[in-house]
């Protein structure tokens, strides 16, 4: 052949269509590893990424109950904070009222106390003066006896005589004491 002609056989060839029978063998081929990886990578594949979308939205459902529960339990803990803060409370102020009403109490017993003990005082400084004024009476009985006895010059020691004298005498003193006052 001839050099030119062979020259331009090559140059109907395009270097970047590759020849027919290639080109079929390679789409055989490629329907070929097409279909098989169709048939058995694909459904796998899917398979694992169904599992890990449900794992995924399962975990996604549990934290949010999880999530639901907390808060719950966080309200019930709120609110036994505040039952337990209102009878903290409540007992705060029951106990305030019974130490107030102690307190009034043992002040109401020491007033009762108080005056008994002054009553008993008063009873007892009557009692003395009522002692006082008795051994007053006979002293000053006796005294006055001995010296009228000595002024009238004659004993008085008659003892109903010397009484009714005394008596008169103190019952005249007694007298001109309350109309002094």
């Amino acid at each position: 052949m001839n050099p030119l002609v062979q020259l331009a056989a090559e140059e109907a060839e395009n270097p970047l269509i590759p020849p027919i029978p290639e080109l079929i063998i390679g789409l055989i081929a490629f329907v070929i590893v097409f279909g098989f990886l169709w048939k058995k990578l694909l459904p796998n594949i899917n398979k694992v990424l169904e599992e890990r979308r449900e794992a995924i939205e399962g975990g996604i459902e549990k934290a949010e109950a999880a999530q639901t529960e907390a808060q719950s339990v966080l309200e019930q803990y709120k609110a036994q904070l505040a039952e337990a803060r209102h009878e903290a409370a409540r007992l705060r102020q029951e106990a305030l009222e019974q130490g107030s009403a102690l307190k009034e109490e043992l002040r109401a017993e020491g007033q009762r106390q108080k005056e008994e003990i002054v009553a008993a005082g008063h009873a007892q400084i009557e009692a003395d003066r009522r002692a006082a004024a008795q051994a007053l009476r006979q002293d000053v009985g006796q005294l006055a006896t001995a010296l009228a006895g000595k002024l009238v010059g004659e004993s008085l020691e008659d003892h109903a005589r010397q009484s009714r004298t005394i008596d008169r005498f103190l019952d005249e003193l007694e007298e001109k004491a309350e109309a002094a006052r």
